[in-house]
C-alpha cells in the first residue's frame, strides 16, 4: 500500500521557510511530441524522508546509505485522540509501553510511525494551523526518542515515522528529537499518508525515491508492505 500524499503544489503544505513547490511544462505533445516538466521543490517537501546529514554535518547523506536503511519493519502508534486534543502533545514512552502491553516489544531497528491524525489534514490551512495554532503539531518527546535509544528499539537502523512535517514537536525550534534520531544510518518519515490502512504491526516500510548526492533526504513514495 501506498503510505505517500500526492505531490501538487495547490494542496502540498510547505514547511515555514521551505522553498517554493512549482511545476513548469516545458514541452508539450502538440509543440514539441512529447510532454515534460520541471520540478522545483525542496529535498522535504511532501511525503518525504530525512537522512543523517539532515541534522548531523558528519552524517550520512542519502545517497550514502543502504538498501537495509530504507526497508524496516513498522509499528503505527495510534494517538489520534492525544494529539486532537492537545497539537502540542508529545509521544512519551508510556504510550510506547501501552502499546507494547497490546501487540508484543518494538523490534529492533523498527520504523517507529506516530499516527497523530495530520494525514487528515492535508491540503488544508489546518495541516500547518491558523491563528494561535500556527507552528503547532505534535512529535515525539525528547526523553522517549532517548529510550527509544537506549533500549536499542531503533537499533543502528531505524526510523522515526509521521503524518506531520517532522519527528519534532512544533514548537521546539531546536529540533532535539530529529538531533538525537540521526545517528549511525537512522531516518525519518515524514507526512505520510493512509496510515488508516497500516497495521499496528506486521508490515514493512520500504521507501522510495531519488537518490541525490549528498541529499538531506528526498521526496518519495513510501510504501507499506502487509503481511
Amino acid at each position: 500500500m501506498n503510505l505517500s500524499h500526492i505531490h501538487d503544489p495547490a494542496t502540498t503544505p510547505l514547511f515555514p521557510g521551505d522553498p517554493e513547490f512549482r511545476l513548469d511544462t516545458v514541452a508539450t505533445i502538440e509543440r514539441d511530441g512529447y510532454y515534460l516538466r520541471a520540478i522545483h521543490q525542496g529535498e522535504h517537501t511532501g511525503t518525504h524522508w530525512g537522512a543523517p546529514i539532515h541534522f548531523d554535518p558528519d552524517g550520512l547523506a542519502a545517497d550514502e546509505l543502504e538498501v537495509e536503511d530504507l526497508l524496516l519493519p513498522a509499528v503505527k502508534i495510534d494517538l489520534r485522540a492525544q494529539c486532537a486534543a492537545d497539537r502540542d502533545y508529545a509521544v512519551t514512552v508510556a504510550d510506547l509501553r501501552d502499546w507494547e502491553s497490546r501487540h508484543g516489544r518494538i523490534p529492533d531497528g523498527a520504523a517507529i510511525v506516530a499516527w497523530t491524525g495530520w494525514d487528515a489534514k492535508w491540503g488544508t490551512p489546518d495541516f500547518l494551523g491558523t491563528g494561535e495554532s500556527a507552528g503547532h503539531q505534535p512529535g515525539f518527546a525528547v526523553d522517549t526518542v532517548e529510550w527509544l535509544l537506549r533500549t536499542g528499539r531503533l537499533g543502528r537502523r531505524g526510523a522515526l515515522g509521521t503524518d506531520t512535517f517532522g519527528p519534532d514537536v512544533g514548537t521546539d525550534d531546536t529540533y532535539a528529537a530529529s538531533r538525537l534520531l540521526y545517528r549511525d544510518h537512522r531516518i525519518s518519515l515524514e507526512c505520510l499518508a493512509n496510515l488508516a490502512d497500516l497495521p499496528h504491526t506486521g508490515a514493512w516500510i520500504l521507501v522510495g525515491g531519488p537518490l541525490y548526492r549528498a541529499a538531506s533526504g528526498s521526496p518519495a513514495t513510501v510504501f507499506a508492505l502487509l503481511p
